[in-house]
């Protein structure tokens, strides 16, 4: 520690740089689905870092008249409006060339002399507290340039950042490997399902209803004041088949699910943004709970909870889910009884059983992948404020750095907390 310096953002090795916000900023009829630039919006930089499941790009005609903005390897990008404080780290595994960002980002570009690339992105992360203090405003929270410059952080000599880099960066790189091998896996069993029951759907299966096959919020029973697992809308999934974090709460009233439920958020807008869910993280007869703008499927007898959760994350599903949304503007849901009335092909049992069996192992196998998704995060989350200022040391432990670039599973809290 006696190495390390005390400085603001504003003198410290790397520039801020903001977007092109002239005459020549993108309209919105000059952005299109492919295109020679991609231009960021808020949905590209997450709290998990960059996301390009919505992408829009400008023509490289447009891109060459802007005068700033434009990332280049090694950048890292901080959202200052809206949801200010998520990080993107554009380092040689983003698929992408030419990005620029807009208006509510900036550019972090370190000076490698003073301040690594990768130990930058992970100074970023553990200031994100900082940056909540400073933005201002409610309805659209900004974090102004000049209070940006303000904060303060210690800084570390370049072999110490190499050294915390390292650790941090191979925690975040097996997360992500994991959260990759999860959408593959989901995407066969999707894609599968698909050719099953949708393009090679057999004509001669019966026409029926989704409540033929599938009870919608079955009733369950909690005692009133008891201490249940509830799932707290906003961790309700997007991407990928389980919720991000159940809580521990006294039940009062609503929605009740266990294992093999299906759920779907009946609100707008998070019906639109697809929030869906599989359940299988509670003990065997655990019964959870939730709030009333959830709707449950519960396969009936015979009948496979694997093909519940994979026709609720059709796309049809959910446009027929949208269209039958009643209610006012901006408040509006969809009713079990509509969500019962959809209309499928009922395949036979043996099909269904068929599915299963390759369904349920892939489930199984995403499921042990977010265990340690959540292991990895918060070994990662304990660790990043006491690497970064300094409370543990690692510059001459070679030992925790080289665990941190081993397998998943002997990296552990056990051993971190022996070395700490």
């Amino acid at each position: 520690m006696s190495e390390w310096k005390e400085c603001k953002i504003a003198d410290a090795p790397f520039e801020i740089i903001d977007g092109d916000r002239g005459t020549n900023y993108p309209k919105q009829d000059e952005f299109n689905q492919n295109g020679y630039c991609l231009f960021l919006n808020a949905k590209n930089v997450t709290t998990d870092g960059f996301a390009f499941d919505e992408c829009y790009f400008i023509s490289k005609e447009k891109d060459e008249i802007l005068r700033k903005g434009k990332l280049r390897r090694n950048d890292i990008v901080l959202t200052t409006r809206g949801t200010v404080g998520n990080i993107g780290f554009f380092n040689e595994r983003i698929p992408y060339e030419h990005i620029r960002i807009n208006s509510g980002m900036v550019i972090i570009r370190p000076d490698p002399d003073g301040i690594l690339p990768e130990y930058t992105h992970q100074l970023f992360k553990y200031l994100k507290g900082d940056f909540d203090v400073f933005a201002t405003g409610s309805a659209q929270p900004q974090l102004p340039i000049r209070d940006l410059k303000e904060i303060s952080f210690s800084l570390p000599p370049l072999p110490e950042q190499r050294a915390i880099a390292s650790v941090l960066s191979s925690l975040d790189d097996k997360i992500d490997l994991l959260h990759r091998q999860n959408k593959t896996l989901e995407g066969m069993a999707e894609a599968l399902w698909r050719k099953i029951f949708v393009e090679e759907a057999d004509p001669r299966w019966k026409k029926g209803k989704l409540g033929d096959v599938a009870e919608i919020n079955p009733l369950r029973s909690i005692k009133k004041g008891a201490i249940a697992a509830y799932l707290d809308m906003s961790n309700m999934p997007t991407n990928g088949p389980f919720p991000k974090e159940w809580i521990q709460r006294e039940f009062t009233s609503g929605i009740k699910f266990k294992n093999g439920d299906t759920i779907i958020a009946r609100i707008t807008p998070c019906l639109e943004n697809g929030k869906t869910a599989y359940v299988n993280f509670l003990d065997n007869e655990e019964i959870a709970w939730g709030s009333t703008e959830y709707i449950v499927l519960t396969p009936k007898t015979g009948y496979c909870s694997e093909w519940n959760y994979f026709l609720a994350r059709n796309d049809d599903f959910r446009d027929f889910a949208i269209q039958n949304m009643t209610g006012t503007s901006g408040r509006q849901r969809v009713s079990g009884d509509s969500i019962a009335q959809y209309e499928i092909a009922i395949p036979t049992m043996n099909i269904s059983e068929r599915f299963r069996t390759f369904a349920g192992p892939v489930m199984e196998h995403i499921r042990q992948n977010s265990f340690q998704i959540r292991t990895l995060s918060r070994l990662r989350d304990t660790l990043l404020p006491k690497l970064m200022s300094g409370e543990i040391c690692i510059s001459n432990n070679e030992k925790l750095i080289d665990n941190a670039s081993q397998n998943v599973s002997s990296l552990d809290l056990t051993h971190i907390q022996e070395v700490t």
